[in-house]
């Protein structure tokens, strides 16, 4: 009786071991693939779940959004401009089974297709597009992302380019061709003001050609502000139609 319990003793430990090995607990962002024999059977959890050893196979697969670090590529813009730009992809795991049956590694997969999709679509710009229409080459990516990584169960949420590096030389370029807009601006500015300037000088001299009475107001009317000034000496002309009209006061006085 002994030698029989000494015998079973060694059964029981194993069916024991095998119990506790075939117990499995998942997370809540975490699926379990499961192999029957080598044969894809089911996708299980979270929670508890159990495999039988020896005969299933569990592959766990996290659901959470991976953040992907795109190394910094060299791209050649379409005007021939050499930039080194890096980005970084957001996606997660949507269909575990396309993800771990359709690809043997979907983390080195997404990585090396975001490389490339990021050189291919910003070389179709040009530079001046890459630093102004960013958000226009995040979208694209995205969706070149999106559509190919959809066989794999893989859902690309987003994609944000970080940075544009250029060389110093580019770079000196670019702020004298700032430069040169701004002055640019500043003359057509000057420019428009002057324009604007005259046309009212125009409209001014016209409404005073009318009445000649308002151009002698007017003249008088300066006279006035430049004697306010704290000056010694005072030269001013005289128009002459000023002095024909006091000159045809005398003329009739004289008459009289």
């Amino acid at each position: 009786m002994l030698d029989f319990n000494l015998g079973i003793a060694p059964l029981l430990i194993l069916l024991l071991f095998l119990a506790v090995s075939a117990l499995k607990i998942l997370r809540e962002y975490e699926r379990a693939v499961i192999f029957m024999l080598g044969r894809f059977w089911k996708v299980k959890g979270p929670g508890l779940i159990i495999v039988i050893p020896g005969l299933q196979q569990m592959v766990r697969v996290d659901l959470r959004v991976v953040t992907m670090d795109v190394p910094s590529q060299d791209v050649i813009s379409r005007d021939n401009v050499s930039v080194k730009v890096n980005a970084v992809v957001y996606f997660r795991v949507v269909d575990p089974e396309k993800a771990i049956i359709q690809v043997e590694d979907y983390l080195m997969a997404t990585s090396q297709l975001a490389q490339t999709t990021l050189r291919a679509v910003l070389g179709k710009h040009e530079l001046d597009e890459m630093l102004s229409e960013r958000e226009k080459l995040n979208n694209d990516v995205q969706q070149i992302l999106d559509s190919q990584t959809d066989a794999w169960g893989i859902k690309v949420a987003n994609v944000e380019i970080k940075h544009i590096d250029l060389n110093e030389t580019m770079v000196r370029a670019i702020a004298r061709q700032a430069e040169a807009e701004r002055e640019r601006r500043a003359k057509v500015i000057h420019a428009e003001g002057e324009k604007q300037a005259a046309e009212t000088l125009m409209e001014a001299a016209e409404m005073l050609s009318r009445q000649p009475a308002a151009m002698q107001l007017r003249y008088l009317q300066t006279l006035t502000q430049v004697a306010g000034d704290k000056s010694s000496t005072l030269v001013f002309p005289v128009p002459v139609d000023l002095l024909q009209a006091l000159g045809g006061d005398r003329g009739l006085s004289r008459k009289e």
